[in-house]
């Protein structure tokens, strides 16, 4: 299988999204340090690159974040190959492979608002090349973290209020709020 790669901005100016025609994780994986690829063979090699500041996998992309002396303009195609290759020889995104299925937890109501969370929130987040996870929810606020793009993204406050926000009050009356947890 010959794989292509592509590019595509996000709202984030600082990441990147490098597309491949293959599946490389079921889930997601987010290395916001190069210490935290450690276990990861493709972030830990692109950590090597000094202009690589954090590198963030789901599904058939890698979401890479530059350092602020670089250009894009520099990098892209430096990056570009090397995602390529990488993806050709196999590089392992963690190195253990079990890989468990979506499971939620907490009470009727938590559940719902991760079901909703999965279902509508994470497919539209992934396009911009990031991920959402649900961490609590209390007395009518919910608490999600926002990794890959969406970390430090200026249009994050805005997604986070006016659209999943506003989507989890419709669906479910007891949200009053939607937070982000600082990474």
């Amino acid at each position: 299988m010959t794989i292509n790669v592509y590019t595509e901005q996000t709202p984030n100016p600082a990441t990147m999204k490098f597309m491949v025609n293959k599946l490389l994780i079921n889930g997601s994986e987010d290395f916001a340090t190069k210490e935290s690829a450690e276990h990861s063979p493709f972030a830990k090699e692109l950590f090597k690159f000094n202009f690589v500041n954090g590198v963030f996998f789901a599904s058939n992309f890698v979401t890479i974040t530059k350092t602020e002396d670089a250009e894009w303009a520099d990098i892209e195609p430096i990056l570009k190959e090397f995602v390529k290759g990488a993806v050709e020889s196999e590089y392992k995104i963690k190195e253990e492979t079990s890989e468990a299925p979506t499971a939620f937890e907490g009470t009727d109501l938590e559940i719902k608002i991760q079901q909703i969370l999965h279902d509508y929130v994470r497919p539209a987040v992934e396009q911009d090349g990031g991920a959402i996870s649900y961490k609590s929810f209390e007395e009518g606020v919910v608490t999600v973290e926002l990794r890959g793009s969406c970390s430090g993204c200026p249009s994050s406050t805005i997604t986070l209020k006016s659209g999943i926000q506003n989507l989890l009050q419709r669906m479910v009356p007891e949200v009053k709020e939607v937070v982000s947890e600082a990474l």
